[in-house]
């Protein structure tokens, strides 16, 4: 007979079951684009070689769990478009390919800008009227959150633009400041709400089990603010970005990876699904730091002072 935490393990939804599949599928698909990238780089530039792979596989999960749940999204979309239904599964398919594209570094100066522009598009017609009608902390947080991740597909496309051009553009400038904003008001969160989860501050709280768990959300908090600085006055940008999305990558690993297999194990469909968003929102939060540093390793003029 099976342990009950592994068979809970094989007990997948259909909508966990394909998230996670195209989780990992991305993850060998951006492995092998980014092997030469990883061969080539020297100590932490490794952490930053993997940026475009860490930014791919959380799209690939939410354009899953968009095909996965269909109807039960729908009450996302605005009451006033037409075919709502067909706007789910129209950015499910956006996210995949826009997936596809940053993993393999094909085209990225479109899917990075065409993904800032979803983004901004889900702030203005979503989250923004709910967050000024209700004030809530947590709608403001997701606010922010998603500016970031547009902010940090502005900072992709800017990137791989910079690379045809031989020069740095707007692209990253204005997604530089987005992503500082971001860092900024989640580390004040962090001192706020020292037992929330650390890296994006949402309602959920850390488990108990965890050791030091207000120091752990201090020194995030800590790290966030610096960085933010360092993002907003474009000073240092490249070992600001280097070690706080390095330490955000690192609470993805020894946090919420533990984290994402006890949620796994829970028969509880819906505790699989947050289980494998949070896990995906952190690592998409990572690497939209980390794609600063990528920035700066590829144009040293993002920096005012190096």
């Amino acid at each position: 007979m099976q342990p009950p935490i592994v068979a809970a393990l094989f007990e997948f939804s259909n909508t966990a079951l394909w998230m996670s599949a195209a989780g990992l599928a991305l993850l060998v698909i951006g492995v092998v684009a980014a092997r030469n990238d990883i061969a080539r780089a020297r100590g932490l530039d490794r952490i930053v070689a993997l940026t475009n792979l860490c930014f791919a596989i959380p799209l690939a999960v939410f354009g899953a769990e968009h095909f996965a749940l269909g109807n039960s999204m729908i009450g996302l979309v605005p009451l006033y478009m037409p075919w709502r239904l067909f706007w789910i599964y129209f950015v499910g398919v956006a996210l995949i390919v826009a997936s596809l594209s940053i993993a393999t570094k094909i085209l990225v100066r479109w899917s990075g800008v065409l993904f800032g522009i979803m983004m901004f598009l889900f702030v203005a017609m979503i989250h923004l009227p709910g967050a000024i009608k209700s004030g809530d902390r947590i709608i403001w947080t997701i606010v922010i959150r998603e500016m970031s991740f547009g902010g940090g597909g502005l900072v992709l496309a800017g990137v791989a633009l910079g690379q045809l051009r031989g020069k740095s553009n707007a692209l990253i400038t204005v997604g530089r400041v987005l992503i500082a904003i971001a860092a900024i008001f989640f580390g004040v969160q962090h001192f706020l709400h020292p037992l929330a989860v650390p890296g994006v501050p949402l309602a959920k709280q850390m488990p108990t089990w965890i050791p030091a768990r207000a120091i752990i959300d201090y020194l995030t908090g800590a790290f966030l603010i610096v960085g933010g600085v360092c993002f907003l006055i474009a000073r240092k940008t490249r070992v600001a970005a280097t070690y706080l999305g390095t330490w955000i990558l690192l609470l993805v690993v020894g946090y919420y990876g533990p984290m994402l297999i006890g949620a796994l194990a829970d028969p509880s469909t819906g505790v699989k699904i947050e289980g494998l968003n949070y896990f995906a929102d952190t690592l998409l939060f990572g690497a939209t730091i980390l794609s600063l540093a990528n920035a700066s390793l590829t144009n040293n003029s993002i920096d005012k002072n190096s």
